[in-house]
C-alpha cells in the first residue's frame, strides 16, 4: 500500500469519527436543552401560612394572638392554630371574624366569645359590638397574626376586620403579621368607588367593588394611605405567597364562609351581592347560594326555587315562598362586575317601588348606581361613569402590589 493511500484512509476515518462525535454532541446538547425547559417540580401555589420558614423565627419566645377561622389552613389541611402549637409557639388567644372561628355562623349572626374545644384557647369574637379588640383583650400580646381567606370584594367583611385589627395593633404597639393568601378574583378591578359618606362595615375605604388585591397587599394599602383612625400606622409584616401571580386561577381549599360553597359562587359573589339590597334572593336557603337569583316579584319562568332554612341561613329571605329567576350555576366565569342580571331584575320586577332597600346604597358605596338603574341608564354609560375612579385607584394601588 502506497504512502498516499494510507494517508487517504486515515483522513476518511478521522472525518467520520469527527462527524459522529459532532452528531452525538449535537444530540446531547438538544437533550440537555429539552431537559432544562421542562419544570423539575410542579410549582404549586403556597400560601403565606405554608411559607412558615419566613415567619416561625419571628414568633420565637413571643406571646401570640391570632385572627383566623376555618380558612386558616396549610396545604396539608392542618389548621394554622394546630400547626403553631405543634411548633411550641406560645398562642394565647384566638380572635374570630364574622361567621366565627369554625365558620359556621350565618351572615350577621351574633357570635359569642368562648373557648376552642380542641385546644382550650379562649376565642374573642370580632363581630357585632366588638369589631375592634379592646385594650384589655390585647394585654400581654407581643405579635398578632392575621390569616383569613378574602375573596376580593369590598363588602366581604374580612378586610373590614383587618382594618380594625391594624388599628388596635397600632394603638397598643403590637406587631402585626399578615399571612397572605391568593385572591380568587385577583385579576378583576371593577365597580364604583366608595364615597366617604357611605362608609360602613361593608365598605370602609375608597376602593372599587372588586379591588384585585391579596389581603396582604390590601393591608399595605391601609397602612400606606393612612386610612386608620388619626392616620396612625401599625408595624406590619406581610408573609407572601410563593409561586403565585394574580392572573392564576386559584381554587379555594375550603369555603371562606357558609354561603360561598364553591368557585362559581365566589366568582359571581360581587355581581350578585347587590341583590342583598333589593327584593331579590341570591339563593340563601338553597344549595346554590350566589349562583342563582329569584323573587316572587319576578315573572314566572321555567326556573324557580323555594328557600328553606339550612346551614348558613336559618331564616332565609322568602322562606318557603317560591321564587322565579335565573340559574347561573353553569355560566362562564365572569371577568368583570356584571350588572346585566341586576338591571334585568329591576326592569322586570312587578313592584319597582319595593325593589331597592337602604342596604343597597351601603353595598354600592354610592347613591348613583341606584339612580342610574332607576332612570334607565345603559350599562355602557354606567361603566363609563366608573372610569376615572378606577384609573386613579389602579395608579394608587401599584405602590402596594407584591405579585
Amino acid at each position: 500500500m502506497s504512502k498516499n493511500t494510507v494517508l487517504f484512509l486515515l483522513m476518511v476515518v478521522f472525518s467520520c469519527g469527527s462527524a459522529n462525535k459532532s452528531k452525538a454532541e449535537s444530540q446531547k446538547s438538544k437533550e440537555t436543552e429539552t431537559t432544562t425547559q421542562k419544570p423539575i417540580v410542579d410549582m404549586k401555589i403556597l400560601t403565606g401560612a405554608d411559607n412558615y420558614t419566613a415567619y416561625l423565627p419571628l414568633l420565637k419566645d413571643k406571646k401570640i394572638g391570632i385572627v383566623t377561622n376555618q380558612t386558616g389552613i396549610l396545604t396539608d389541611k392542618t389548621h394554622l392554630v394546630d400547626f403553631l402549637l405543634s411548633k411550641k409557639i406560645n398562642l394565647s388567644k384566638i380572635f374570630a371574624p364574622e361567621h366565627g372561628f369554625r365558620g359556621t355562623a350565618d351572615a350577621g349572626e351574633h357570635v359569642i366569645d368562648g373557648k376552642d374545644s380542641k385546644t382550650g384557647l379562649p376565642i374573642i369574637s370580632l363581630y357585632g359590638d366588638n369589631k375592634k379588640p379592646k385594650p384589655e383583650q390585647l394585654v400581654g400580646i407581643d405579635i398578632m397574626i392575621f390569616d383569613l381567606q378574602d375573596v376580593g370584594a369590598r363588602f366581604y367583611t374580612y378586610i373590614s376586620s383587618l382594618h380594625y385589627i391594624m388599628e388596635a395593633c397600632a394603638e397598643n404597639n403590637i406587631q402585626l403579621i399578615i399571612l397572605d393568601r391568593p385572591n380568587p378574583n385577583g385579576s378583576i378591578v371593577d365597580g364604583p368607588i366608595l364615597e366617604k359618606e357611605f362608609t360602613s362595615f361593608v365598605g370602609m375605604h375608597p376602593i372599587p367593588t372588586l379591588h384585585g388585591m391579596t389581603i396582604g397587599e390590601y393591608g399595605k394599602m391601609i397602612n400606606g394611605e393612612k386610612w386608620l383612625k388619626n392616620g396612625i400606622q401599625c408595624k406590619l409584616t406581610v408573609i407572601p405567597c410563593l409561586n403565585y401571580k394574580r392572573e392564576m386561577t386559584y381554587s379555594l381549599p375550603t369555603k371562606p364562609s357558609p354561603n360561598l360553597p364553591n368557585d362559581q359562587s365566589i366568582n359571581l359573589y360581587a355581581s350578585l351581592c347587590f341583590f342583598e339590597g333589593t327584593n331579590v334572593s341570591v339563593g340563601r336557603g338553597t344549595e346554590k347560594q350566589f349562583q342563582i337569583y329569584g323573587s316572587p316579584y319576578l315573572p314566572k319562568s321555567n326556573f324557580s326555587f323555594t328557600p328553606i332554612p339550612n346551614f348558613g341561613a336559618k331564616e332565609p329571605t322568602y322562606k318557603n315562598i317560591e321564587c322565579y329567576g335565573e340559574d347561573l350555576s353553569a355560566v362562564a366565569k365572569v371577568k368583570q362586575l356584571e350588572l346585566k342580571w341586576l338591571i334585568k331584575a329591576y326592569q322586570t320586577n312587578s313592584d319597582k317601588s319595593k325593589f331597592f332597600n337602604s342596604f343597597f346604597t351601603k353595598l354600592a358605596g354610592t347613591k348613583k348606581l341606584q339612580q342610574q338603574i332607576e332612570t334607565g341608564t345603559s350599562e355602557t354609560e354606567i361603566r363609563r361613569s366608573w372610569e376615572s375612579g378606577l384609573v386613579a385607584f389602579k395608579k394608587m394601588r401599584t405602590k402596594y402590589l407584591i405579585y
